[in-house]
């Protein structure tokens, strides 16, 4: 990967984890051989693919390189079912081509999405709400927590050793010469970015090589895998001892201020209201577990490391 200084000064994170994004990594994981780690999690993910979701499968390769279209940068659902479906048709039939010359066989679905066949799109729409309904809604609360663990601990590393270093430890094995990152994996590549610069997406469910969504006229994406895979991430319950310190309100409103956020964002994650909110933030910020700055009318709140400590534990740790 090949970056000029306007590249590294274009790095960012994603502002949170794609959830058509996850649903293309699942689909590649249910065919992939995987880690230790993940193989009771892929065995119940094959025994319990939805049947109207397995078309998903011939569009999805086991390498997660499928057609670029099915797996915008959205925040949600809705948004990135938008996205899928006003795909422009000539990004649909380049990207349909390249995954069927390299790795998936031409089916009459694929040919009805390439021609814009409207029953087509609408079996899409279905096939892909279905395979999120069974395998991202319910991990959801999961991925969203390893993903702001990871965005953490990243950003505390960057500030600790520099730009250079957090990159080169994405992928165990990687190093830099000059300004190429060289990232251990097993097929070469040569990418220029070309000064627009690089978006980081770690993922909990992903345990292959690193994948790049390569934009001539915008940023770039990374996608590696997350320090803490999603079968290690537990799901938040009332026995959590940060829950019983802070209080369930109030240790979730921590846990969200890995990221910067403003008193609207928290009492919007948390459907209170934004005087509680507020209040919410005052007590941390009381305590020292989070750092508050003003912008304008905005006013904006992050974790402070001991917030970070208390938060990450295993999780940052490992």
């Amino acid at each position: 990967m090949r970056l000029t200084p306007e590249d590294l000064l274009g790095v960012t994170f994603a502002a949170g984890p794609a959830p058509l994004m996850e649903l293309v990594l699942v689909a590649a994981m249910a065919q992939r051989e995987v880690s230790p780690v993940f193989g009771r999690w892929r065995h119940t993910i094959r025994a319990g693919f939805p049947r109207e979701a397995r078309r998903l499968l011939e569009l999805v390769p086991p390498t997660a390189t499928g057609p670029m279209f099915l797996d915008p940068m959205s925040r949600g659902l809705e948004d990135g079912l938008d996205a899928v479906l006003s795909a422009r048709t000539d990004t649909v039939r380049t990207e349909l081509a390249r995954v069927c010359r390299t790795s998936r066989p031409v089916t009459p679905w694929i040919r009805g999405l390439a021609d814009r066949d409207r029953d087509a799109w609408q079996e899409l729409e279905r096939v892909l709400r279905s395979a999120h309904a069974g395998f991202v809604e319910p991990s959801w609360s999961r991925i969203r927590s390893g993903f702001d663990a990871e965005r953490a601990w990243r950003t505390r590393q960057l500030a600790e050793q520099g730009i250079r270093a957090t990159l080169a430890g994405l992928v165990p094995g990687s190093h830099w010469e000059g300004t190429t990152l060289v990232l251990a994996c097993d097929k070469e590549a040569d990418v220029a970015l070309n000064g627009h610069g690089l978006v980081l997406l770690p993922s909990a469910m992903w345990d292959g090589p690193p994948l790049m969504a390569v934009h001539d006229d915008s940023p770039s994406t990374l996608i590696y895998p997350a320090l803490t895979p999603l079968p290690l991430l537990q799901a938040h319950d009332e026995d959590d001892p940060l829950t019983a310190l802070l209080g369930r309100t109030r240790a979730a409103a921590l846990g969200l201020l890995t990221r910067q956020l403003t008193t609207t964002d928290i009492a919007r994650e948390l459907d209170i209201s934004k005087s509680s909110a507020s209040e919410h933030a005052k007590a941390l910020r009381d305590a020292r577990l989070i750092v508050t700055r003003r912008e304008g009318k905005a006013v904006w709140h992050s974790c402070t490391p001991l917030g970070l400590d208390l938060l990450g534990g295993p999780v940052l740790s490992r």
